[in-house]
């Protein structure tokens, strides 16, 4: 039996609560490296259990407008992944409770190096990686070498992925899995809820991971239906409006902290 990371401890804890995480994204950098921190910080205490940092990449395929702004944004302003890691270990000052994942694309891993990439991730406090265009056919590359460094290898199942696939798909995940609600990109439609809990009850019958059901939730009243039936909520493009519609950066900070307050009192009534 492995150590009992980060990621099992807070969902060990939470089905104690009886209820499901609330996780969070943010593109890291955006709108700008202080800013992000600050945002980055404080999302704990206003109620995020378990936190996605956006690895910013000038190619974000399956991200819709709101997120690729924000990547955009967060280039622009500097952001490479040496900040995005340094984000992460300010982070670590603070808190060493809440799991922080990592999300995003190879190409900026690849090009940091697999192997340094890796060392530096785990020496700042990285629990998981989401890499969304990495199939399981490459776990060699990134995902059986992250867990050499107690990295979780987290996998992402849509709709459309059969049970064939899905066999393939979650040979070396762990920490949980990320149930795409809907087909497209981030930020779409919100998901019919039957189908949802349809897919999520088909994925347990294949894993015992948690389950983590994201894209397209916008409100606490949805993170709340939604956490009736999966093990965690993620919140994403909802939030980054937030920073993008603000006029100050404190107004950005407080806009992020204060919506994540509402869902987190959305995902705390399941009980």
């Amino acid at each position: 039996m492995h150590n009992a990371t980060r990621l099992d401890n807070r969902f060990i804890a939470l089905k104690a609560e009886q209820r499901p995480a609330l996780v969070t994204y943010i593109a890291a950098g955006d709108p700008d490296l202080e800013t992000s921190l600050e945002i980055l910080k404080g999302l704990p205490a206003a109620g995020a259990d378990i936190i996605e940092l956006g690895m910013p990449f000038s190619d974000p395929m399956a991200d819709g407008p709101v997120i690729q702004k924000a990547t955009q944004r967060a280039l622009e302003g500097g952001q490479n992944m040496a900040r995005t890691l340094e984000m992460v270990h300010a982070f670590r000052q603070q808190d060493t409770q809440t799991p922080l994942v990592l999300m995003g694309y190879y190409n900026p891993i690849f090009r940091y190096g697999v192997e340094r990439f890796l060392e530096d991730a785990a020496r700042a406090g990285v629990d998981g990686l989401i890499v969304v265009d990495l199939p399981p056919e490459h776990d060699a590359e990134l995902c059986l070498p992250a867990r050499e460094h107690g990295i979780a290898c987290i996998r992402l199942a849509t709709p459309t992925t059969d049970s064939q696939r899905l066999t393939r798909v979650l040979e070396n995940a762990s920490g949980f899995l990320y149930c795409v609600s809907v087909n497209g990109i981030t930020g779409g439609l919100a998901p019919a809820l039957s189908d949802v809990e349809g897919m999520v009850g088909r994925l347990r019958q294949h894993s015992h991971l948690p389950i983590a059901v994201g894209f397209g939730i916008r409100s606490a009243a949805q993170a709340a239906a939604i956490g009736h039936f999966s093990d965690a909520v993620v919140v994403g493009s909802a939030l980054v409006e937030r920073i993008e519609s603000a006029d100050t950066r404190s107004g950005a900070v407080e806009a992020v902290h204060g919506l994540v307050r509402e869902l987190a009192e959305g995902v705390r009534r399941v009980r």
